[in-house]
């Protein structure tokens, strides 16, 4: 069985610092084989979170990542599949305050080959573009029609009123390439901010903590302050994280629910990272999981067939009845937390929807 390592007292907690230092070298040393694919992934969203919410770090912070640094030429020439991974990992280490200044060399390189434009993806081509650009690279072709193509996909908000994660963190992703990773404003119209709210309400529903910070997070990075029920409940999460000894040969394990909850956290000015990290192999765990009301509420929608109603007012006695007080209970309190729930639900019930 693995050890659980218990919360430090509040008064010999570490310093952000301290635990930043921890989160690097235990990520890039002691959690996968440096530079595989899930290595590459688990490393660039750590740096990603630690630049884009203002952290500057000495040399000696980042001393586990300088090997890769040092030989990152050879590894995105040869691993070319993974060049944003790369470049991301690349540029933060740069602008977290290592001393270097390959990050232009390889932005240009990497336009020079056109690899953005073997994406087939808008989202993977936007994030290329966004990565190149803070070297002030054009990648892309035409980088004005890839823009207007996204706030195409994240104006229609009927397509987040109903349960699709991966339309959901495209969403949020784009909004995280059109603010800069809150740097500039979005300028998001009233659609986008509507979808980032029926998105965030299903999310919200079905207590999936991980895609609401990211939502949180987007809001906030449009100038909108998240509902009050949403960032109190991820506030309780994050708290509730348990870091464990990773030795029990466990892979899988909460660490990006950890990360952007906490992301969330510093990008608004509350204690983040709080928990002790210690200086080798971890898991990350979540210490209670709550079932949420979507399951059961999209079950009993679809078995009311044609009874079924846009109508929430008329809708809300009948599944409030027939939901576990569990259940009852979130789906109260995702009403509660925004004045769109009548508007989210009657695109969520699918009413009057049929082949032809």
């Amino acid at each position: 069985m693995s050890n659980v390592i218990p919360l430090k007292a509040p008064g010999s907690q570490v310093s952000i610092d301290q635990q930043c230092t921890a989160l690097i070298g235990n990520f890039s040393q002691h959690r996968r084989v440096q530079g595989d694919v899930f290595w590459l992934k688990e490393n660039a969203e750590l740096l990603n979170i630690l630049e884009c919410t203002g952290m500057s770090l000495s040399e000696s912070q980042m001393l586990p990542m300088i090997s890769f640094y040092n030989r990152i030429e050879d590894q995105i020439c040869f691993f070319q599949q993974y060049y944003r991974f790369i470049l991301s990992i690349c540029l933060d280490l740069e602008d977290l305050g290592l001393a270097g200044g390959k990050g232009e060399d390889i932005a240009n390189w990497v336009a020079r080959e056109g690899l953005a434009e073997a994406e087939l993806s808008d989202l993977q081509r936007a994030e290329a573009h966004r990565l190149m650009q803070r070297r002030g690279i054009n990648g892309v072709v035409d980088s004005t029609a890839l823009e207007q193509r996204l706030r195409k996909f994240i104006g229609r908000s009927g397509t987040f009123a109903l349960p699709n994660r991966k339309a959901a963190y495209e969403l949020t992703h784009i909004v995280f390439y059109l603010s800069e990773y809150g740097r500039v404003d979005p300028e998001l119209d009233q659609n986008a901010l509507l979808s980032l709210e029926y998105a965030g309400l299903l999310a919200y529903l079905d207590q999936n903590s991980d895609l609401l910070a990211e939502v949180c997070i987007a809001l906030h990075y449009a100038g909108q302050q998240p509902p009050v029920v949403w960032m109190t409940w991820i506030a309780r999460q994050t708290a509730g994280f348990v870091i464990a000894d990773g030795n029990s040969g466990q892979r899988s394990d909460a660490y990006h629910d950890y990360f952007v909850c906490n992301w969330l956290m510093a990008a608004t000015r509350r204690p983040y990272f709080t928990q002790q990290v210690p200086r080798g192999p971890m898991q990350v765990r979540q210490s209670a999981t709550q079932t949420g009301s979507l399951r059961q509420m999209s079950q009993m929608l679809f078995e009311l067939h044609n009874h079924r109603s846009a109508d929430w007012p008329l809708m809300r006695q009948h599944l409030q009845s027939e939901l576990s007080q569990e259940a009852h209970d979130i789906l109260t309190a995702a009403e509660s937390s925004t004045d769109n729930f009548e508007s989210f639900f009657a695109g969520f019930a699918r009413v009057g929807v049929k082949l032809d």
